[in-house]
């Protein structure tokens, strides 16, 4: 456009028909930001002009070009942000953070760069994450959102980012200058190293909340386009998120947005992949979910997005919508039936040690009878959603009262325990149950079968005081606190230890689901599920077991074997364990504990403490 260049700043406004009780919401008087737009600068003012509406549905004529920001031209770029090697799925760990927390509190990176883009880029940041041992880095939204009105007026702001506006531009709060820029650099940054970025995006609704919301974008432009509306009364929203609207999967515009913003930040911006909250709302049409559903088949078979990694959260809160499993075959799912089972067993339940198996085992009974592979399953036993590692092993309640809902919101059904104190204590003997227990659900999660996700600052014990849902805490709440790390040191060398094994053994990491041997032609790979005595489990005996082992086995054509086995005592007490006379025979080491120390009794058996894991590799040359 003439006269128009790179900084430009520009709204639009729409003239057309305005009819709320029929879905027309036309109102020039609203500046309204480009649904396009790649840079957005600015914040919202909560002021009356901001919505559309007065009395009976009449049209508000106030001007709210004062109050709304502004999109932004910008120029092309000078060069590609460069790639990342890709990590094969295999041997993917994904780690969740959120971008602005992650840096806030920490020591080595400078004032002016705490919870920026420029703050993931610090040598020692990106020296954490790679000597943890993940490959993978999933950012918390950051595309364009805004703070709710309900959390303005009580002066707190929107920290996770799900109530996104702008689904090409970068939030401008984590930049200083250039937040396009500098958010290119900072993938620049983690690609070089040797991880990949993943985004977290919410499609699913926008921050224009339900028919009395602010209109802000959308709405003004073709409201009855962009969202899922009643049949019957076109001026409500369907509410399948929970957030006031659904955007409209079914037509083409949004569903041509959705790609266009995709293959944007694949392309422009160097992203790895995309995780996708509530996504099952992307599949839904008007009689619910369907996993044929055209933006569905779209995004998997786009050729631009052919290498990106897609990950599903398979639910929304609309009726039908727990569809965990039936996504398309190359996508991955959250599988938060790991999480409860893992919680359930090791704070103490009975009847789910079978289950466990079945989580352990990467979940077949829910993705190989779809055809799926392993890797479907993102297991994860914490996550930004809910209590922090620590606070799962310290509280048996939600504290969520900073959220200013009377501790109302939230999850109610956490599967954790306090080990009789609720919250932070000096007892030395509870401390150590405490810390014994979060080793065991970590390495329940790293050496399962699966995709492992991992949340930040859970491998050195960060804490939100019991708050399991906290995302309007842009604070201290929810800030890493960095010290952790010196409080104690070997809980975190342990987590490194635990994800360099998964790294070195193949056997923990399968390609396929294993439910007898497999011949591959240059050996034959099985699984093992043993009780204490090294022989296969009975079927009545996963009804309560507390101890049991899985073993992963490959023997090749020439005879030699190499094999992992993972023991698990929940007991109070140390067990004996045996290993099979196949193995045993062939000599092995103990290659990690979690807590104590396992003592070999002989050749064929050792002596696990009291709750704790093990893993047991073959001795090369043994």
């Amino acid at each position: 456009m003439p006269g128009v260049g790179e900084g430009q700043r520009y709204a639009y406004r729409v003239h057309g028909d305005y009819n709320p009780e029929r879905g027309a919401r036309c109102n020039p008087a609203k500046l309204l930001i480009d649904p396009y737009a790649q840079r957005i600068d600015g914040d919202l003012t909560w002021d009356e002009s901001v919505f559309d509406y007065g009395d009976d549905w009449k049209p508000d004529n106030r001007d709210s070009a004062a109050f709304v920001p502004k999109c932004v031209v910008t120029g092309p770029f000078d060069a590609p942000v460069d790639r990342a090697a890709r990590v094969p799925w295999t041997e993917t760990v994904f780690y969740e953070t959120n971008l602005r927390g992650f840096t806030m509190r920490h020591p080595a990176v400078e004032e002016t760069k705490r919870g920026t883009y420029s703050g993931m880029t610090n040598g020692e940041v990106l020296k954490h994450l790679k000597s943890l041992g993940i490959t993978s880095v999933e950012l918390m939204p950051v595309q364009w959102y805004i703070d709710e009105h309900h959390l303005a007026k009580q002066g707190l702001r929107n920290y996770w980012g799900y109530n996104t506006i702008g689904f090409f531009a970068p939030m401008a709060r984590f930049g200083n200058d250039n937040p396009v820029a500098e958010f290119r650099a900072m993938v620049s940054a983690i690609h070089d190293a040797g991880l990949e970025v993943i985004m977290d995006v919410a499609y699913n609704h926008t921050g224009e909340s339900n028919e009395y919301g602010p209109t802000l974008c959308f709405r003004g432009i073709d409201n009855l386009a962009y969202y899922r509306t009643p049949l019957d009364n076109p001026a409500a929203y369907i509410n399948d998120t929970g957030t006031g609207n659904t955007v409209n999967m079914d037509h083409p515009v949004v569903r041509d947005l959705v790609l266009d913003s995709l293959r944007y930040w694949t392309t422009q911006m160097g992203v790895d992949g995309f995780r996708f909250d509530l996504a099952t709302v992307l599949g839904r049409h008007a009689d619910g979910f369907s996993p044929d559903h055209p933006l569905l088949h779209a995004i998997s078979s786009d050729l631009v997005l052919k290498h990106a990694k897609l990950v599903a959260e398979p639910w929304d809160p609309g009726p039908g919508g727990y569809q965990l499993g039936r996504f398309p075959a190359d996508w991955a799912e959250w599988n938060d039936q790991f999480r409860d089972t893992a919680r359930r067993f090791w704070r103490g339940e009975h009847g789910v040690t079978g289950e466990l198996a079945r989580r352990i085992h990467g979940s077949a009974d829910i993705f190989d009878i779809h055809g799926r592979d392993p890797r479907s399953s993102v297991n994860f036993i914490t996550a930004h959603d809910g209590f922090t590692l620590k606070d799962v092993v310290s509280y048996e309640r939600k504290h969520n009262e900073a959220n200013g809902e009377n501790n109302r919101d939230g999850h109610a059904h956490n599967y954790s325990c306090n080990y009789g104190v609720e919250g932070p204590t000096s007892d030395p003997d509870i401390q150590d149950a405490r810390r014994q227990h979060r080793l065991n659900l970590l390495a329940t999660l790293i050496f399962s079968q699966g995709t492992p996700l991992l949340l930040a600052g859970d491998e050195f014990g960060h804490s939100q005081g019991g708050n399991n849902n906290a995302y309007a805490q842009d604070n201290e709440i929810t800030w890493i606190d960095w010290t952790a790390l010196d409080e104690d040191p070997e809980f975190l060398d342990k987590v490194r230890q635990m994800l360099a094994l998964r790294r070195e053994l193949p056997l923990l990491r399968h390609q396929t689901y294993l439910h007898e041997a497999v011949d591959t032609g240059t050996s034959v790979i099985d699984l093992l599920w043993l009780d204490i005595d090294g022989l296969p489990m009975e079927d009545h005996a996963w009804a309560d077991a507390s101890a049991f082992a899985v073993a992963y086995v490959e023997k090749e054509v020439d005879g030699d074997a190499e094999f992992a086995v993972v023991m698990i005592n929940r007991d109070s007490r140390e067990v004996e364990i045996s290993l099979p006379d196949t193995l045993a025979e062939r000599g092995w080491d103990i290659a990690f504990v979690t807590h104590g120390e396992a003592v070999a009794i002989n050749r064929r058996a050792l002596r696990l403490p009291a709750r704790s894991v093990a893993l047991i590799r073959h001795r090369v040359g043994g």
